[in-house]
């Protein structure tokens, strides 16, 4: 039975609602998924800068470091072609290569890439400043006037500069202080110009770069590495999506009303039992109707394919989850994806803990359905009340249906602090399970920090944020 009206306690349950759908899917098997890439791309990623860094020092003509200005004309190749090779690296990890997004999961690839993000701008940025204090010093006059020189006289000079302004523009656009200021639909524009701001750089770096002028198997080997870059986009980013689209014919069915905010829409396609989709993962859905065709936004499945339907579950935070609650049937839909880690086959133990704060139920509600009868799954639900918590019927019904336990956690954060001492409560044995947390970006950090203070070790740890 559930709680009663201003009720905070804990509420433990293991009674059916409502019997959730039937599954015919087979569950994933336990077993190690690609635990060895990471360390492969790390090993590669890190060959390919000490080679950049080699070529730099051996093209270096010899005598130059004493001419005038040629210590910075030397620092600014350095930190041209080691940032032009970082910002690469960021566009790779974009792509979504399958094998290493699968390794990684959205938020690995995510973590990699904030933690490049600024060395790119940073270098790039002290690159076009050392070059021309080096080539004024060289040529006995002033910066300012250097810059005019570099512009008027140098081919392709100007792309540069604005490819570099770009840049700047979006490492701004990052800043967490101005991202949580900005729409998320103009967050995502902006950093669509770091592609044209590698593309208006590249030309420069072959034509006048110290390290590539009278050297063509450099040139040779640069342009390579950026075809590779741009075609890994182009097949990964658009190629696929685009063939899986077309394959699945995707469109809205149905749009249910969970809650006051959330919505669940209900897809239909043809062969989705052919869709390497896994209970918990996300896609980015791009929706063909007026106003919503040009941007993707990253949504859950909710609801594992069933007899050619599958289904997502959407707060309304901004403005593109608002207005897909008002999406008409027979709307087509695009798709990239699946995507993400947070499966039932990233399990390293037999034992399973599932905690989710508001919409975060939606990937643990299609994580369950992936876990076989007798699993024993025990998930704690965290809402203001229960009408505020989406799919709470099913949930119930799948958590019943594998002998598992469920508690629901009603009340203000304060009365339920998620901590180390309430989920030792709630757990006596977390130690010994996996834990999946989904929900708010503070919610699952204080959760996992909690797990990590009791003693589960982080490759345990399976998490999913959601954020604007």
């Amino acid at each position: 039975m559930g709680p009663r009206p201003g009720d905070t306690r804990p509420v433990t349950t293991t009674t059916t609602r409502r019997p959730a759908p039937p599954s015919t899917r087979r569950a994933p098997t336990l077993g190690r998924v690609h635990r060895e890439i990471p360390t492969i791309v790390a090993a590669a990623a890190g060959l390919g800068l000490g080679m950049v860094v080699a070529v730099a020092i051996r093209d270096e003509p010899a005598g130059a470091l004493s001419a005038p200005g040629g210590v910075a004309i030397f620092a600014g190749s350095l930190t041209g072609l080691v940032g032009t090779y970082l910002a690469m690296l960021m566009v790779l990890l974009a792509s979504r290569i399958p094998p290493v997004e699968a390794a990684l999961g959205f938020d690995g690839l995510l973590r990699w890439h904030r933690l490049l993000g600024p060395w790119p701008i940073t270098l790039l940025s002290i690159h076009a400043l050392v070059l021309v204090i080096g080539y004024a010093q060289a040529a006995r006059t002033g910066a300012l006037r250097e810059i005019g020189s570099f512009v008027r006289s140098y081919p392709d000079m100007l792309a540069a500069f604005a490819g570099l302004g770009l840049m700047l523009m979006a490492g701004f656009a990052s800043v967490r202080a101005v991202r949580r200021r900005l729409r998320r639909e103009t967050w995502w524009v902006v950093h669509l110009y770091l592609y044209l701001a590698l593309a208006l750089s590249f030309a420069h770096v072959l034509v006048l770069g110290p390290d590539f002028v009278g050297h063509p198997v450099n040139q040779a080997i640069w342009a390579a590495v950026w075809a590779a870059t741009a075609g890994s986009v182009i097949l990964f980013r658009f190629g696929l999506p685009l063939a899986r689209t077309l394959r699945h014919r995707l469109v809205v069915w149905e749009v249910r009303q969970e809650t006051s905010d959330v919505a669940s829409i209900v897809l239909r396609g043809r062969a989705l039992e052919r869709l390497a989709l896994q209970g918990g993962q996300f896609m980015e859905w791009r929706f063909l109707a007026r106003g919503l065709w040009w941007q993707a936004h990253p949504y859950t499945v909710s609801g594992l394919p069933q007899q050619g339907y599958l289904r997502i579950t959407v707060r309304g935070l901004g403005d593109h989850s608002r207005d897909i609650a008002r999406l008409r049937r027979g709307t087509r839909v695009a798709f990239e994806g699946p995507y993400g880690v947070f499966t039932a086959a990233s399990r390293r133990r037999r034992k399973m803990v599932a905690v989710a704060g508001g919409v975060g139920v939606t990937a643990v509600r299609a994580l369950l359905e992936d876990l076989p009868p007798g699993s024993a799954p025990v998930v704690i639900l965290r809402a203001p009340s229960a009408a505020a918590m989406p799919l709470l019927d099913e949930v119930t019904a799948l958590v019943a249906a594998r002998g598992g336990v469920l508690h629901e956690l009603y009340g203000s954060r304060r009365k339920h602090l998620l901590d180390a001492r309430l989920l030792r409560q709630l757990v006596p044995d977390i130690t010994e399970a996996d834990l999946y947390v989904a929900g708010p970006e503070d919610l699952v950090a204080s959760v996992a920090s909690a797990a990590s203070r009791l003693g589960v070790p982080d490759e345990a740890i399976h998490r999913e944020a959601y954020a604007l």
